[in-house]
């Protein structure tokens, strides 16, 4: 029988001898397409190829591409383990045509491949194409011998395909499998295009992109139609390994049998097995979600994965499991699937490390959403009512996590329903700013035009590795999207010149300033962007400029070394973070400037200030090295041979360029450095913090700006000695002796304070009475210290002897004290110290109380405060009559 792993390899070898390059898995973080959430097709890394953008040195490729459809527009979260075939991870098996070959030979690889290769019967495959293509129709009969009445035509919305509202677009032809009338619905009309039942298996869409759609919505043949098509491994797997579900294949199978294991659970193929199939599910997209430097969060794609992560918890916790468990299965799915995915085992603890933690927050969050319930329910029972709104319910969703279907449970328990219509219309409201937030179909409208209009220009030669100065012709001038054959005085153009020394903007480097000169005028430039093979500079003209002019380009040298420095350095400061705190510590973002550098990396918890200091002495220990920095330009898999580090989620050609410092590192980057380590001078840490769940940010200066703020921190060290009549070494301990000094002078002053109080207290002896033979002293003082009104009014119900003292002042926060000390044999006739000042404390909007001999309170309304005496002494004359 066939294993997932066979298959998988099987496909990229058949697309590899038919003369296709096997292309990695893109990240399931999507790189510069902030229209979507995640990756949820093959040719989504192929995006800008396919829209004439970006350009690669194949024409054909093929991958197995992990996939997310768990948010956005392609969202399977809620169908997941309803069916047999939906997940929220699967693999996409595709090959693809860049301009080569279309129709004809996409259907004859399909079909070798379905039944040549895998022996799938061919009286099992049915075809679906799009309504009007009969060019598809008569393909399938002439190339596969395949019956007309086995192929159905279908409509736009199912064989029809387009990347937005405008672009390429193209009918589509699908193949099914089927499974035999024992799956059928059972409808008497029961067939492709009628039905959704699990007799008919989509396997195979080929996509004939051959049309560009304008913003009319007119349609024209594209110069070079292209092919892309997607097959899911786990639905191919569940055929060839003869079963009913994809869940019953080995991609899920040692998943369900841990859970069984750890739940003393057998699984059931059934309804009963609904959550077991959810958790298996789960834990792949999870396991791959972190691997791809997703981490849990209140937004975007880490709030997606905290969803995904929390409902399999919801589900262990409906086969008994309330604690975390979740993490376990990362084992699991890591033996499972790292032969193909080698980073799940690189980064196998760290993932779990993360589940494990959102685990744990989670079930206390649970706790506190039953309490809500709880709250919510008590509420509406007070309000004679029986329903939970839709909007609390929707908030519990919302803000805790809490799942509807416990809301649900809790509700049918106390005998409530849930309003389900206004949830139902608060989750749509919140798609729906969803959907507004990720609109950006027309993106690459921009970029696309510009593609268009330099497509039968000279690729850009970029020569800034070894020039800052470069002398070169203007091919082009653009400007509102047109070619100009010049550009005037103040004219604010695009310019494009046959090479370039200016480098642009890319993987975290800011771009190069600087200026490009003809006898006749001047650009400084304010931005360079790369498209495709071409290098655009952006600036104002000064005098003019025309195509074809010799022109000097010159980078502005102290501003390349600056931001070299700083580049240079982030890759010493990757290393040393690694070496520090792990290997799990990954780049997830830079930003490299002439001023500063900014460096993201996945970390769980703060980093200490002993773990920094070993960061920075590690870095500075590699410039005062001398170390040499080299560069390498090789291929993709030479450069992970050898041992280069590829950061994750970025896009790489082919051949790829490895930045080297010696035996200290080994990056793939395309980005300018320093040639010695010794260049960069010095390396400080300005900060470090936390920017998202499990993702921290170090900020840091190199070279004249780490001089300059050593210079700026020695100035305030010698203004603040200067200050202290110190020298800057003896500042802190100039600083430990004031600071002595000073609390002596505090407690000094403390102490003249209580004499000072206890001889104004003493004067009060005089305003005691008595009262039923008990001594009786209510007064207010002039006491700003809680602490010392205590001390004062025990000290004079000591004097009183058999007495009652209780005392009130308006301390420093403007806001009443009071406190009250009784004699015992006045509290064994009935005296209460807490209800005392407790009583009077209400009076002016306060509380408090205390023992039946001693109590103290506190008020916030002290207008009211010789009211609450008079209260006081009520209750007491009250007591004792």
């Amino acid at each position: 029988m066939w294993s997932s792993s066979e298959i998988r390899k099987t496909f990229l070898d058949f697309f590899k001898d038919n003369g296709h390059s096997v292309v990695e898995s893109s990240s399931l973080v999507p790189v510069n397409d902030p229209t979507l959430l995640f990756t949820n097709a093959g040719m989504n890394q192929f995006k800008d190829v396919f829209l004439g953008i970006d350009k690669r040195n194949y024409v054909r490729a093929t991958t197995s591409q992990k996939c997310v459809r768990a948010g956005g527009k392609h969202n399977d979260l809620d169908t997941v383990g309803r069916t047999p075939r939906h997940h929220t991870f699967f693999e996409m098996l595709g090959n693809f045509s860049f301009g080569d070959y279309f129709k004809p030979d996409a259907i004859k690889y399909a079909w070798e491949f379905l039944t040549v290769v895998v022996k799938l019967p061919k009286e099992n495959l049915w075809i679906t194409v799009f309504q009007d293509d009969d060019e598809a129709s008569d393909l399938w009969q002439e190339i596969t011998g395949i019956d007309a009445g086995r192929i159905v035509r279908l409509g736009e919305k199912d064989n029809f395909w387009s990347m937005g509202d405008t672009g390429p677009c193209g009918p589509c032809s699908e193949i099914l499998y089927d499974r035999g009338v024992q799956y059928s619905c059972g409808h008497p009309e029961c067939g492709i295009g009628i039905c959704d039942c699990s007799r008919w298996l989509e396997i195979w869409n080929l996509v004939f992109m051959q049309f560009n759609r304008d913003e009319q919505g007119v349609m024209t043949p594209l110069p070079r139609p292209s092919i892309d098509t997607g097959m899911g491994l786990e639905r191919l797997t569940s055929i060839l390994q003869e079963v009913t579900s994809n869940f019953d294949t080995d991609l899920f199978i040692p998943i369900i049998k841990q859970i069984e294991d750890l739940t003393g659970i057998q699984y059931d193929r059934g309804e009963a097995g609904f959550p077991f199939r959810v958790i298996a599910d789960h834990s792949r997209a999870c396991t791959f979600l972190i691997a791809d430097g997703v981490l849990p969060s209140n937004e975007g794609r880490g709030y997606v994965l905290r969803r995904i992560l929390r409902r399999a918890l919801r589900f262990g916790r409906l086969l008994g499991v309330d604690k975390a468990f979740l993490f376990k299965s990362v084992d699991v799915v890591s033996d499972l699937m790292k032969q193909a995915y080698p980073e799940l085992e690189e980064k196998r603890e760290f993932i779990k490390e993360v589940i494990k933690m959102e685990e744990e927050r989670f079930l206390l969050t649970l706790n506190e959403g039953i309490k809500k319930v709880e709250e919510i329910i008590k509420d509406a029972r007070v309000e004679g009512k029986n329903i939970i709104p839709g909007e609390a319910a929707f908030m519990l969703y919302d803000t805790y996590g809490f799942p509807l279907d416990l809301t649900e449970d809790m509700a049918e328990e106390n005998r409530f329903t849930v309003d389900k219509e206004t949830f139902s219309r608060c989750m749509e409201e919140q798609r729906q700013r969803a959907r507004q937030a990720n609109k950006g179909e027309d993106f690459f409208a921009q970029d696309r035009l510009l593609s268009d209009l330099l497509s039968g220009f000279k690729n850009t030669v970029f020569t800034g590795y070894d020039k800052t100065a470069d002398t070169s012709q203007i091919l082009a001038l653009i400007k509102n999207g047109a070619l100009l054959d010049e550009a005037a005085d103040e004219e604010d153009v695009l310019l494009i010149t046959a090479n370039t020394p200016f480098y642009a903007e890319s993987g975290g480097q800011l771009a190069d300033a600087g200026t490009i000169k003809t006898d006749q005028g001047t650009m400084e430039v304010q931005e360079v962007k790369k498209l495709a093979a071409w290098v655009v500079h952006k600036g104002i003209v000064k005098g003019k400029l025309r195509i074809k002019d010799k022109v000097d380009l010159a980078v502005e040298t102290n501003t390349r070394l600056d931001t070299a420095r700083n580049h240079t350095a982030t890759h010493l400061l990757h290393k040393a973070l690694r070496e520090v705190l792990g290997e799990h510590a990954q780049q997830k973002g830079s930003l490299v400037g002439p001023n500063r550098l900014r460096f993201d990396f996945s970390h769980l918890s703060a980093v200490s200030d002993e773990e920094l200091s070993r960061v920075e002495q590690i870095v500075n220990q590699a410039i005062w090295k001398m170390y040499q920095v080299g560069t390498i330009v090789t291929g993709l898999e030479e450069a992970r041979e050898i041992g280069a580090t590829a950061l994750f989620g970025e896009k790489y050609g082919e051949e790829v360029r490895i930045v080297k410092v010696e035996d200290f590192s080994m990056e793939l980057c395309g980005g300018t450095h320093v040639q010695n380590t010794g260049q960069i001078g010095l390396f400080k840490i300005l900060s470090e913090g936390s920017v998202g769940s499990g993702l921290r940010r170090i900020e840091a200066v190199t070279g004249r700006q780490a001089w300059e703020y050593f210079y700026q921190l020695e100035n305030e060290l010698k203004q603040a000695a200067f200050a202290l009549r110190t020298t800057p070494l003896e500042i802190s301990m100039k600083i430990e002796i004031l600071n002595r000094s000073l609390k002596e002078k505090e407690k000094e002053l403390d102490n003249l304070k209580a004499r000072v109080s206890k001889v104004s207290s003493e004067d009060l002896i005089s305003q005691a009475y008595s009262y039923k033979d008990a001594q009786v002293l209510i007064a207010a003082v002039e006491i700003e210290d809680p602490g010392v009104l205590r001390q004062n009014a025990e000290m004079l119900r000591d004097k009183l002897g058999s007495g009652v003292v209780l005392l009130a002042s308006i301390t420093g926060e403007n806001k009443v004290s009071l406190a009250c000390f009784i004699s015992k044999d006045l509290v064994a006739r009935g005296l209460n110290a807490g209800k005392l000042v407790n009583a009077a404390a209400q009076i002016a909007g306060g509380g408090g109380g205390g023992r039946p001999d001693m109590a103290q309170a506190g008020a916030k309304d002290v207008s009211k405060l010789g009211e609450a005496l008079e209260e006081a002494r009520n209750m007491l004359e009250k007591t004792l009559a």
